[in-house]
C-alpha cells in the first residue's frame, strides 16, 4: 500500500480507469477497517496481513485464478433458480462450502457408497439429499436415523420380513432397502448400528441384495447407501464398537462438512436466508439485523452448527432479540475500528460491510452505493456474483 513514489490504491485505481482486469493483491501491517474499505473500493482482489507467508500468497493467487474461472463457470451454468426447493440444498459461497459443492457433484453420478462426516447440526443430510439429486438416480431418498430404532427391529427396518417371521408379523413388510429401488439410502448416524447388523450390512454392500426376516431367498438391491456420523469411525472401531471391514468399505470416498466456524463468511448469509423462511411462515415482516446483532454473529462460535443457527434466528424472528447469555463475548469494537480474524478472505469483509450498509439504509441500493463510494451498478455487480456462485450449485440440483 505504502510505496515509495506513492499509494499503491492511486496505482490500482488508474490501472482500472484504463480498463484493466488484473486481479491485485495488496499487504498491510495494519488489518483495520478502513485500511480493508480503501482496498475494496480500488477493486483489489485480497489483502494480507503481515508478516507474510509464501503459503498465504499461493493461496491468494489460486483464489484469484479459482474466482475466475467459478464466473466463467456460472456464466455459462446459469438458470432461473426453483425457489420453492431452495430450503432442501446446501447453502453458502465460502472456500469450504464451495470445496464441499466441487465434491459432491464429482461423487454424485458414481454409484459408490458415501460416508459424510462431521458435527451435530452441520447439515450432512442435506448433503446426502444433495448427492442423490445429481445423481440421476429415479427412485426415492429414504433417511434412517439409526440412532431412533430398536435393536431387535433394525433387521426388520433395512431389509423387510415375512409375515409370521416373529410376533406381530402380521404381513409382508417390505424393507428401506427395497422401498428405495433405484434410489439412495441415507443411514445416519451409522456408528450406533448395532455391530451384528454392521455385518449383515457389509455383506449388502459387496453382494448388492438383502434377505427378508423369515425368507429363505434374497432380493436384489439397486439402492444406493450413503452413511454419516458425527463420531470419529475410527476411534469407534479401536474400541471396538465398529466393525473395520466395515469402517474400510465406507471410507473409500468421503465427504467431510465444514463446521459453521469453519465458514463464517456464510454466517450472515445463512441468517439471513432462515429469517425471510421463518417470516413467511409465520406471515410476519422480516426482522433487521443491526450492527450490533451482526457484530455477535460474526463473532461467535456456534457450537451447535447451522442448526443452532436456524433455532436462534427463529426466535429472532418472534421476539426481535437474542437472548442476554447467548454470546459469551465481549461487544465487538465500533465498526469504524473494528478488526477481522486474520483467516477472513477480502471477499468475507467486503460482503459483511456491504450487507451492513444495505441494512442501514434499508436495501436502498442508490443510496447504499453512495455511502460505500462505488456506482450503483459496481454494488449490482458484486450482489449478483455472490448469488451465482451460490446458484450455480443450486440450480444444477434442481434442474
Amino acid at each position: 500500500i505504502e510505496l515509495s513514489e506513492g499509494s499503491g490504491l492511486t496505482w490500482v485505481a488508474s490501472l482500472k480507469k484504463k480498463g484493466l482486469r488484473n486481479e491485485v493483491v495488496f499487504m498491510t501491517e495494519n488489518p483495520d477497517l478502513q485500511t480493508a474499505l480503501q482496498v475494496i473500493r480500488v477493486g483489489a482482489a485480497d489483502l494480507i496481513f503481515k508478516p507474510v507467508r509464501l503459503e498465504q500468497i499461493l493461496k491468494s493467487i489460486s483464489a484469484c485464478l479459482e474466482k475466475d474461472s467459478t464466473i466463467r463457470r456460472n456464466d455459462l451454468m446459469r438458470e432461473k433458480v426453483d425457489t420453492a426447493k431452495f430450503q432442501d440444498t446446501m447453502i453458502g459461497f465460502s472456500d469450504a462450502v464451495v470445496e464441499c459443492f466441487r465434491l459432491i457433484e464429482r461423487i454424485a453420478p458414481s454409484q459408490s457408497v458415501v460416508l459424510i462426516e462431521g458435527e451435530t447440526g452441520t447439515g450432512k443430510e442435506l448433503a446426502a439429499r444433495s448427492i442423490h439429486k445429481l445423481s440421476g438416480r429415479s427412485g426415492p431418498f429414504v433417511p434412517l436415523n439409526c440412532v431412533s430404532i430398536p435393536q431387535e427391529l433394525f433387521e426388520s427396518e433395512l431389509f423387510g420380513h415375512t409375515r409370521g417371521a416373529f410376533t406381530g408379523a402380521n404381513a409382508d413388510r417390505e424393507g428401506l432397502f427395497q422401498h428405495a429401488q433405484r434410489g439412495t439410502v441415507f443411514l445416519d448416524e451409522i456408528s450406533e448400528m448395532p455391530v451384528a447388523m454392521q455385518a449383515k450390512l457389509l455383506r449388502v454392500l459387496e453382494e448388492r441384495c438383502v434377505r427378508p426376516v423369515g425368507s429363505d431367498r434374497e432380493i436384489a438391491t439397486d439402492a444406493r447407501v450413503i452413511a454419516a456420523t458425527n463420531r470419529e469411525l475410527l476411534g469407534e472401531v479401536n474400541a471396538g464398537r465398529f466393525r473395520q471391514d466395515l469402517f474400510y468399505r465406507l471410507e473409500a470416498v468421503t465427504l467431510r462438512i465444514p463446521t459453521l466456524r469453519e465458514r463464517r463468511d456464510d454466517v450472515l448469509l445463512l441468517a439471513e436466508h432462515f429469517i425471510d423462511t421463518f417470516a413467511r411462515q409465520t406471515g410476519t415482516p422480516p426482522a433487521t439485523l443491526e450492527r450490533e446483532h451482526i457484530d455477535k454473529l460474526l463473532a461467535y462460535d456456534w457450537p451447535g452448527n447451522i442448526r443452532e443457527l436456524k433455532n436462534m434466528m427463529e426466535r429472532f424472528v418472534l421476539f426481535g432479540a437474542f437472548p442476554d447469555d447467548l454470546f459469551n463475548r465481549d461487544a465487538a469494537a465500533p465498526a469504524a475500528t473494528r478488526t477481522f480474524p486474520k483467516d477472513w478472505s477480502l471477499e468475507a469483509v467486503e460482503r459483511a460491510h456491504i450487507l451492513s450498509v444495505l441494512e442501514a439504509v434499508k436495501g436502498n441500493k442508490s443510496e447504499a452505493a453512495r455511502r460505500l463510494g462505488v456506482s450503483r451498478k459496481t454494488l449490482e455487480r458484486k450482489l449478483h456474483r455472490w448469488e451465482q456462485r451460490q446458484g450455480g450449485f443450486e440450480q444444477r440440483l434442481v434442474s
